[in-house]
């Protein structure tokens, strides 16, 4: 196993452009764009010959073979099987590395999953851990296990490790400043990991992580504008606007889920009363469910979700309140950000057959103008969360997103390990 240093992680890896807006350029300024292109170009197109990404990209061959070289050498990319040509020299393809890989945990309110995934977003390794609400102890847990996963996969070079939390971070300090579902807010999660581990550590919250993995496995090519809404214990909102994902000041932009729908409603995580999360979010609808049947003991949202798959009246009337709000919390999303589209992920996504018109009809209820956006479905939550914590680290490893960077440049230089880096004491190059 081996650690790629923490000094190279700014300027080099992987980041998702839109090929569709991407312009290409050829000043000394802007070899980072041309480079993100045909990265782009080999991780949609693999395997794929640098004459094809000549071809694509419109660039110069010499351009392409200095900017794979570099990839290679930077050990992104790897050279495979060779091309079949009717004539000619035979064409060695490339793909991204798979020995390349990233340590994630995606933290919930009641348990943490940790994971190892590849640049092709591949689950390689998955652990479940209970949630510990002290966070040294919690956070400690997470390091323990990632430092074991990293032990069983020593053929594989980490290149950093991704936390999709159930807050918001301030993309400067990457501290968590917003957690109302769990007690975490005030722990320096990212220092007390890298101490532990000589790997560069990003965070960001779940929502943001999910949009991510939506952008990044082509669900939304060509969409400029687009929210997507995290329906867990909470409610998560992401933003996609103009092509730029935002985070506004503190990481706080899109916190509609703790926007007061009624003053005088139950108390919400956050202090406040009568949030939007506290109607619309799973743990809304299990609360419901309990005051209309008490003695139905602690269940979980695949149990009502299949209470009402089979007609439980208890059950529908529960999830039809959560869908309600749901659809009247997004005419917020939409008066205010007017997206093209609004994925959902979790919750009673899941029954969409049931409870989706509910959905679709409060959202269109009250549109300013125009037609309602559409509404995408992402099923697959813990995977988009895993793979949209992989990507967080390997976009920011390529100098961070366009819009970022000038807080990124502003960020303290990361400190590095001396003497034992790897987990064995001696590290070893990367593979």
């Amino acid at each position: 196993m081996s650690l790629v240093p923490k000094s190279r992680a700014r300027s080099n890896g992987i980041q998702r452009i839109d090929l569709a807006y991407a312009e290409l350029a050829s000043s000394e300024t802007a070899r980072d764009t041309n480079r993100d292109v045909v990265l782009e170009l080999i991780r949609t197109k693999q395997p794929i010959s640098r004459a094809d990404l000549t071809r694509l990209s419109g660039l110069q061959s010499s351009t392409i073979s200095l900017i794979t070289d570099q990839l290679i050498a930077e050990k992104w990319v790897t050279e495979g099987a060779t091309a079949i040509t009717a004539r000619g020299r035979r064409p060695t393809l490339l793909t991204l590395n798979s020995d390349l890989v990233i340590a994630v945990a995606d933290v919930r309110p009641n348990q943490i999953i940790v994971a190892v995934v590849d640049l092709n977003g591949h689950i390689l390794d998955r652990e479940a851990l209970p949630l510990i609400k002290d966070p040294k102890r919690g956070v400690d847990r997470v390091i323990h296990l990632i430092q074991r996963m990293m032990r069983q996969h020593p053929d594989k070079s980490f290149e950093g490790i991704g936390l999709s939390l159930p807050g918001r971070v301030d993309p400067v300090s990457q501290r968590l400043v917003l957690a109302p579902n769990i007690p975490w807010a005030d722990y320096d999660i990212k220092h007390a990991i890298e101490t532990e581990i000589p790997l560069q550590v990003e965070m960001d919250n779940d929502a943001n992580t999910c949009l991510l993995s939506e952008l990044w496995f082509g669900r939304m090519e060509g969409v400029r504008n687009a929210v997507l809404i995290a329906i867990s214990e909470g409610l998560g909102c992401a933003i996609l606007a103009n092509g730029q994902l935002l985070t506004g000041k503190l990481g706080l932009a899109g916190e509609f889920g703790h926007i007061s729908l009624d003053r005088e409603g139950p108390l919400c995580g956050c202090g406040r009363k009568g949030c939007w999360e506290v109607y619309a979010s799973t743990q809304s609808a299990l609360a419901h469910y309990a005051e209309l049947v008490p003695d139905s003991g602690t269940i979980g949202i695949i149990e009502l979700l299949n209470l009402a798959e089979e007609g439980n009246s208890a059950a529908l009337a529960s999830l039809n309140r959560q869908a309600y709000y749901l659809g009247l919390g997004l005419r917020m999303v939409t008066a205010a950000l007017s997206p093209e589209v609004i994925h959902l992920n979790g919750g009673l996504t899941s029954s969409w057959h049931l409870f989706g018109p509910i959905v679709e009809a409060e959202t269109a209820a009250s549109m300013l103008a125009g037609t309602p956006p559409r509404i995408a479905i992402t099923t697959d939550v813990e995977m988009a969360r895993l793979r949209g914590a992989a990507i967080l680290v390997l976009q920011r490893h390529s100098g961070y997103s366009r819009s970022n960077r000038s807080s990124a440049e502003s960020r303290p230089a990361r400190r590095s390990r001396t003497g034992a880096e790897n987990l064995e004491g001696k590290r070893k190059p990367a593979k």
